[in-house]
């Protein structure tokens, strides 16, 4: 028997990220609505694992609102997009961010997460959109629409660094002026290859040095305000920078 064709076959997958992608966009546009309605003044690269005049992480204590009045507006929000390969690391970087333990094992993101978390002046709304090949093609509708990118990348992951190197040099020629920040996840393991390996084979110092881009160093994993090891808590103190 002669094998059935594959036409009708690619045909539906096809349509299907196709209509994947249309509801992806219009989600976001129903959930996020605004737009980005700022833009920083452009400031020069950085690389390193301190950031520069962060603010308190008291700053993200829902305690501090207790003895305030009841806003009668409601909060200004900032969007920040978290792009990256599978495996990188992007649904722990949510979960832990917003408090939740992480999942056991490796579960890849089909479609998109979202957390909103709020602050004394803005709310914070991340959207992670899984990185299997057939979401990839979407990523650059949704960075026109954000305050600030994170790109996560697995360090130990060297076979597949020129694609993730691909993809974001993609979503930076997209977007000139949005502020990225490069996060080296799983730096606590031992094959882990260093930042300045990584500053390079991501191809970061050939980026134009007016754009606001930070390579941070990071092993995503629960910690406390107190913990030393570079992780959620320094990012997310980064990110209250860029978006204050």
């Amino acid at each position: 028997m002669a094998p059935r064709p594959l036409g009708p076959l690619v045909l539906a997958l096809g349509g299907a990220a196709a209509v994947l992608g249309s509801v992806l966009f219009i989600l976001w546009k129903t959930y996020f609505g605004h737009g980005r309605e700022r833009r920083w003044d452009r400031g020069e690269a950085w690389w390193g694992a301190e950031a520069p005049r962060l603010p308190e992480w008291d700053e993200w204590d829902p305690e501090d609102e207790e003895d305030e009045e009841p806003a009668l507006e409601e909060l200004e929000q900032r969007e920040v997009l978290v792009l990256g390969l599978d495996g990188a690391g992007k649904s722990t970087f949510l979960r832990v961010l917003s408090g939740k333990p992480p999942l056991e094992g490796h579960i890849p993101t089909w479609g998109f997460n979202s957390v909103r978390l709020p602050t004394k002046d803005f709310e914070v709304d991340l959207l992670e959109i899984g990185g299997s090949q057939n979401l990839r093609f979407y990523w650059k509708e949704f960075v026109n629409e954000v305050d600030v990118l994170v790109f996560v990348v697995d360090s130990t992951d060297r076979l597949r660094l020129p694609w993730a190197r691909q993809e974001l040099h993609k979503l930076l020629d997209k977007d000139p002026d949005l502020p990225v920040v490069v996060v080296a996840n799983k730096q606590d393991l031992s094959e882990a290859m260093s930042m300045v390996e990584m500053q390079q084979e991501l191809g970061l110092q050939a980026i134009d040095s007016q754009r606001e881009v930070f390579l941070l160093a990071a092993s995503i994993a629960p910690a406390g305000p107190s913990s030393e090891e570079p992780g959620t808590v320094h990012i997310w103190k980064l990110l209250l920078e860029l978006l204050s």
